[in-house]
């Protein structure tokens, strides 16, 4: 069952965004400073155009009219220039909020159980670590400051208009009636609907990704055809959800572009008006009107950039989501015992899917336990509750008597590893690449670690053979790793992680039946009195193992040693006949 990672809740971005101007309280006063600034500065135009209006209505010096244009000209220069560089700090404050927004999302979703991130789909966090942070990067670079400055303006000209004419300021309140009840219902409606449409976005991204994946895979089982439709589908739901997004803007739109036009008409009438009656000058109403046009532009920019400022405040509550799972009520303790108990495990990825119907099994210290069965049998769903990666919906998984599902990661690995058949090389050097597993005594691994490491996985000859040994590059880009080696250098980092209990999950299917045969015999002498199971589809290797557990239909039918299992003729039995 695919589920998907949490959203943060609007209380929650609020925090966020206090938390943020807080750490960067610098940045965020010099620029909040300069768009003050700017502002204060472009109230005086209006005010000089006002008098030079009057100047001339009262026939006054040359001199005077001169210098109130050229102050009105150098009120423009700073503004501009006020303006530019609240604009440069704006986009060098969002550059931080950026970094570290980003940094703190990484080191979040490497926090987060491995089962949470399978279960959501690698997708769902793909499109949250790109499209979504490229969202919040346009609105924090562009959007906000922008927003803000129209903001700024706004308030003040707000205020100088009423200290200039109270009476001409009562235009400005024929807008509320229009704006106020679209705006409560705009506010009400857009949340829900930018986030089902980022979630329509990100089952796009996700299907996408898997077919990428998984392309070979849905070839040779002729599943293309389907995988095109599903992709289709999600495409056709993220357009739907981008035309719901529309309809809403398009019926809010109209009400915010007449409602900073309303009070210019207003301000014109009621100027005739007091004009008439002696109540305002001319200056006085060319000053007024300069105010309200100054709202214009600011309003409008505010708008043309609030889209992507509310789609960003969606994407950040994915962004936020993100978090590591709580760690309080997990087993910092190493378990004093080495056993492994299952008892009456049952797991089910859905309410109405149960996969595992009562297991139970035990495996004492240093066994080689092989599981065998049919394809959908629930090995590896078993293997990956052996390993902790999820918790069994009832039943019991110990090791030394404390509960699987209850011990820290950090103590989980060093006690059980799962190794799949799915391997990454990641961008770097050998050396990075092997390194990954700390030591238990801290410190870095020695080249003679490592290159005993590789020996160990049957890579030392291929690693000699690099131009720059364990300081070449590997991975996109740079030296190209064929999947069987990533499978080794795989198994080569479980060798420095060093823990009492592997569980392999058909770990070399990658390699030939040879390969992994060498690879399997150069892996004894390191396996030596560590407990291994391994899920295996080539039975070889239940063969060597000390006992068999055949799972079918999510219940183990057959339990014992291989020689055992061929006398008594069972599944077991069948199986090995047919692969033969």
């Amino acid at each position: 069952m695919t589920t998907r990672l949490p959203l943060a809740s609007k209380r929650e971005v609020r925090r966020w965004a206090k938390r943020v101007a807080v750490e960067h309280r610098r940045e965020f006063s010099v620029m909040l400073g300069l768009f003050c600034l700017a502002t204060v500065v472009g109230l005086a135009g209006p005010q000089l155009l006002g008098r030079l209006v009057d100047g001339v209505v009262e026939h006054g010096t040359t001199l005077r009219v001169d210098l109130l244009a050229v102050a009105f000209v150098v009120v423009l220069v700073l503004q501009a220039w006020a303006r530019k560089a609240a604009r440069l700090r704006g986009r060098m404050f969002g550059e931080r909020v950026l970094a570290q927004t980003r940094e703190r999302f990484v080191t979040n979703a490497l926090d987060l159980p491995l089962g949470t991130v399978e279960a959501a789909g690698t997708g769902d966090l793909l499109s949250r670590a790109t499209s979504d942070i490229n969202r919040l990067d346009v609105a924090v670079r562009f959007a906000a400051p922008e927003i803000l400055i129209a903001a700024v303006t706004v308030l003040f000209t707000t205020i100088a208009m009423i200290v200039t004419s109270p009476l001409l300021a009562l235009a400005l309140l024929v807008a509320i009636p229009l704006l106020v009840p679209v705006n409560i219902w705009y506010q009400r409606k857009i949340p829900s609907a930018f986030a089902w449409m980022l979630d329509r976005w990100g089952d796009l991204q996700s299907i996408t990704h898997e077919t990428v994946e998984g392309a070979r895979t849905a070839e040779a089982l002729s599943l293309t055809e389907r995988r095109v439709r599903a992709g289709q589908h999600a495409l056709d739901q993220a357009t739907l959800g981008e035309r719901r997004m529309r309809a809403l803007q398009m019926r809010w739109l109209p009400s915010l572009e007449i409602s900073y036009v309303l009070p210019i008409a207003a301000l014109l009438l009621l100027g005739l008006f007091a004009y008439s009656q002696g109540w305002a000058g001319l200056g006085t109403i060319t000053t007024m009107l300069a105010y309200a046009q100054a709202m214009t532009a600011p309003l409008s920019e505010a708008l043309f950039w609030l889209e992507d400022l509310q789609v960003a405040i969606a994407a950040t509550r994915r962004i936020i989501g993100v978090q590591p799972a709580e760690s309080a009520d997990k087993v910092t303790e190493v378990p004093r015992g080495r056993d492994i108990e299952v008892r009456d495990v049952r797991f089910g990825y859905s309410a109405d899917r149960e996969v595992l119907h009562g297991i139970t099994l035990s495996v004492p210290r240093g066994e080689r336990l092989a599981i065998v069965g049919p394809s959908g049998a629930g090995k590896s769903t078993l293997g990956r509750l052996l390993a902790g990666i999820s918790a069994p919906t009832a039943g019991s998984i110990q090791v030394g008597g404390t509960e699987v599902s209850t011990l820290a990661d950090d103590v989980l690995r060093g006690e059980v590893l799962l190794l799949t058949q799915e391997h990454h090389t990641f961008s770097g050097t050998l050396r990075e690449n092997l390194a990954l597993p700390a030591r238990r005594d801290g410190g870095d691994w020695t080249d003679e670690e490592l290159l005993a490491s590789l020996a160990s996985a049957g890579a030392a000859q291929w690693a000699a053979g690099l131009p720059d040994g364990l300081d070449t590059k590997l991975g996109s880009g740079a030296y190209s790793v064929p999947a069987g080696l990533a499978q080794q250098l795989a198994l080569a980092r479980v060798v420095l992680a060093d823990p009492h209990t592997l569980v392999l999950d058909e770990a070399t299917s990658l390699l030939d039946t040879g390969s992994a045969r060498e690879l399997e015999r150069s892996l004894n002498a390191v396996l030596e009195g560590r407990t291994v199971i391994a899920i295996a589809h080539r039975l070889h290797t239940a063969a060597a193992a000390d006992r068999v557990a055949v799972v079918e239909g999510g219940k183990i039918t057959e339990l014992g040693p291989h020689q055992d299992l061929i006398a008594a003729g069972g599944p077991y039995s069948r199986l090995v006949e047919a692969a033969s």
